[in-house]
């Protein structure tokens, strides 16, 4: 088998924590509107597209803040429970393959409960998968053949699942890896915290809650943007990302994993969500979904995202319609409200959702910006 030319960068990372099978890119500066056109269009692919992050406001870093002290014991149980699953459930060397960007924190996360829980050889990669167009096999190539790592340790990780895009994107890449390469046979099951639609194989639990990585972006990823495929890219290349070396002076990527990790010691493995739990948020997932595309006269589902951490990222760089809470005095959903507030997003109550909150982006359909990116393709 040929070598792969690309090689890891860490971000801001130490490189036990995470090494990103990224390329750092440079990406033309457009407006939220610009790319929400040219997506909504389909004259661009979202994957191809990135508006510049700009550092979040002192008042929504608090908040950061405020539920990573919250959530921080939390997140440890969670992890270590992950944790357990996987060592019990593969011997040998372990490489957590995280999903950039949401999972990569999670990733490092595992990565220390496993070397300091359980003693394990692990190695953490964080990878790009794009939907409808899969998962980055120049980096699976460069897991298995230049860093040498067993497929058989190969372990899918993300930080949660709502509508099970990824999932399904996932599992649809791995079988087709594993029709190709009998000889480096991958499990495609997704390993997350929060199963919140209850498609994931492996969750530690069901709960809709504010995972506090999930609210900000490069901050607390290692100072990387989501990722990208476009045709600045080669065939041998990594898919892409913006590198932001400019917000270290505010990065709290390795602060974060330090305030997880230091309740390691405290945490207990708890049972992971029974089958029956997790089919019964499948189907409430997926009846909600149905009613909220007919109430709303909605035609494409990629419109509506649910759970706390999706509708936190629809807010922060999408073109949001609507913010739908459960609870408006529940302290999960006030990062939202503060967002909502500020970018002047209607928010309506739904005390009957299984969702803490669910964002809806605004449909363009009939814009002429999205006529003129059509006609312009």
């Amino acid at each position: 088998m040929s070598m792969h030319p690309a090689s890891p960068f860490c971000g801001s990372y130490a490189p036990d924590d995470c090494q990103f099978l990224l390329k750092p890119m440079r990406m033309p500066n457009l407006t939220v509107s610009e790319k929400e056109a040219l997506i909504q269009s389909g004259a661009r692919h979202y994957s191809e597209l990135l508006t510049p992050e700009r550092l979040p406001a002192p008042r929504y870093v608090d908040l950061f803040l405020q539920l990573t002290d919250r959530y921080a014991a939390r997140m440890a149980s969670d992890v270590v429970t992950l944790a357990q699953h996987i060592a019990d459930a593969h011997c040998g060397p372990l490489t957590i393959a995280s999903l950039a960007r949401a999972g990569t924190p999670v990733g490092a996360l595992l990565t220390r409960a496993l070397r300091q829980c359980f003693h394990r050889d692990v190695r953490h990669y964080s990878l790009s998968i794009i939907r409808d167009r899969g998962i980055d096999e120049n980096a699976l190539r460069y897991i298995l053949e230049v860093a040498r790592r067993p497929a058989a340790g190969v372990v899918f990780v993300d930080g949660w699942t709502a509508k099970g895009v990824i999932t399904r994107e996932l599992q649809r890449s791995i079988a087709n890896w594993n029709a190709r390469h009998p000889e480096l046979l991958l499990d495609g099951s997704l390993h997350v915290l929060c199963d919140i639609g209850g498609t994931a194989e492996v969750a530690a639990s069901c709960d809709d809650y504010a995972i506090p990585s999930g609210i900000l972006n490069a901050t607390v990823s290692g100072l990387v943007s989501r990722s990208v495929l476009n045709d600045q890219l080669r065939d041998t290349d990594f898919h892409g990302c913006v590198f932001y070396p400019e917000f270290l002076a505010v990065d709290r990527s390795t602060w974060f994993l330090d305030q997880v990790s230091c309740g390691f010691a405290r945490a207990k493995a708890l049972p992971l969500p029974s089958p029956r739990e997790k089919a019964a948020r499948a189907e409430q997932t997926k009846r909600w979904i149905s009613d909220c595309l007919a109430s709303h006269k909605l035609s494409d589902i990629n419109l509506i995202k649910p759970g706390v951490a999706e509708a936190t990222r629809v807010l922060l760089r999408r073109l949001p319609e609507q913010l739908i809470v459960r609870d408006p005095e529940d302290t999960d959903v006030h990062h939202l409200l503060t967002l909502a507030r500020i970018g002047k997003v209607r928010v309506t109550q739904d005390a009957t959702m299984p969702f803490r909150a669910v964002s809806l982006i605004r449909s363009l359909r009939g814009d002429p910006a999205v006529s003129a990116a059509r006609s312009a393709e």
